[in-house]
């Protein structure tokens, strides 16, 4: 995995999307970093396999469990 640092950097450079809420003329260490993990996205197929998996092993509930669950949650907000 690769790893860049820079210390130092004029937050002037930065993009302004990575700039929002930091002063143009700071200085900061920008850190960027290879997420790990798969290169490609997935097909379509590869995709609609991995749906049809999750769906057979997902266990189904009633509307009345989904209530009850739903309620407990909220109920958890009035305490």
């Amino acid at each position: 995995m690769n790893k860049i640092v820079k210390e130092h950097y004029p937050a002037s450079k930065l993009p302004v999307e990575l700039r929002e809420g930091i002063d143009a003329s700071a200085l900061v260490t920008v850190t960027i970093q290879e997420e790990a993990g798969r290169k490609e996205p997935l097909s379509r197929e590869q995709l609609r396999q991995l749906i049809e998996q999750a769906q057979q092993g997902a266990q189904g509930v009633t509307i009345e469990e989904a209530v009850a669950r739903i309620r407990a949650l909220r109920d958890e907000w009035d305490d």
